[in-house]
């Protein structure tokens, strides 16, 4: 099927609360009034709960209880608000598919946000960014899967969708892989133009041209974030690690395969937002 056929298909794009779209489209805004955001997120119900659920989390370590939406918003801060609804968002927007178990899918996905956005300081990339396009990196499978069920459920029987063969495998079958989907589903989306660019070039970061550093990092987040996943020994870990990306961003291995946190660790108190 090819790509402009699959995005026609009426059950392949999932649909994303306008509240999201809206933070979407702030990300080159400096300041939007904390009443203004409180209003928007507090016009849906199913944010508003995991937002305030993830306010009075451990992990906030708040000393009181926050009981609205504009004192979350003021205890959170912006960045964090926006980073966490879209995450939310994405999330909600997709139903269980044949083929894909969603509960490690979405870990899977959160894993990689967190790892990118750890990387990205040390890269000098955008923070927020690179979370939201490591959230988003495999999102092109779900696409995918929900408008193409029976070709993709024979090609899960030779590759999962953390199996490093995969991408090849897609594009031998359909002349295009998740990667490309993802892009093209942020471009409809209306996400910035270098977190398009990053998704479409994350898979193979060092043949894009120009240079994106954010999708090299997210080529290692996703690395890390799918060993983790397949449970593989440090040695295995070691002899994986895509080195040769991490050079072109000047990242030092050490920094990547011993001074990362557990992935668990970065991710704490975020599940909230995805589950």
């Amino acid at each position: 099927m090819r790509l402009e056929t699959l995005f026609k298909q009426p059950y392949a794009l999932p649909a994303i609360p306008k509240v999201v779209h809206e933070l979407i489209a702030s990300f080159e805004q400096e300041d939007i009034p904390v009443e203004a955001l409180s209003n928007k997120l507090a016009a849906d119900a199913v944010l508003t709960a995991k937002l305030l659920r993830m306010a009075n989390s451990t992990y906030f370590h708040v000393s009181k209880t926050v009981g609205t939406v504009q004192d979350a918003v003021l205890m959170l801060g912006f960045m964090n608000v926006r980073t966490l609804v879209i995450s939310s968002g994405l999330a909600a927007a997709n139903k269980p598919l044949p083929g894909i178990d969603m509960k490690h899918f979405w870990r899977y996905s959160l894993h990689t946000a967190v790892a990118a956005r750890w990387l990205a300081g040390p890269a000098g990339v955008n923070s927020e960014l690179a979370f939201t396009a490591g959230l988003m990196n495999a999102i092109g499978e779900l696409v995918m899967h929900a408008g193409m069920p029976a070709e993709m459920l024979e090609l899960s029987k030779h590759a999962d969708t953390l199996d490093a063969r995969r991408p090849d495998m897609e594009r031998t079958s359909f002349g295009y892989d998740h990667s490309a989907v993802s892009a093209e589903l942020a471009r409809q989306w209306k996400f910035p133009a270098d977190l398009v660019e990053a998704l479409r070039g994350c898979v193979d970061p060092l043949s894009v041209a120009p240079a994106s550093r954010l999708a090299a990092v997210i080529h290692i987040a996703a690395w890390r974030a799918r060993a983790d996943e397949k449970g593989l020994a440090q040695e295995e870990i070691d002899a994986t690690f895509p080195a040769a990306v991490a050079e072109s961003i000047g990242l030092a291995p050490d920094l990547v395969l011993r001074r990362m946190p557990a992935l668990s660790a970065l991710a704490e108190g975020l599940e909230a937002m995805v589950n």
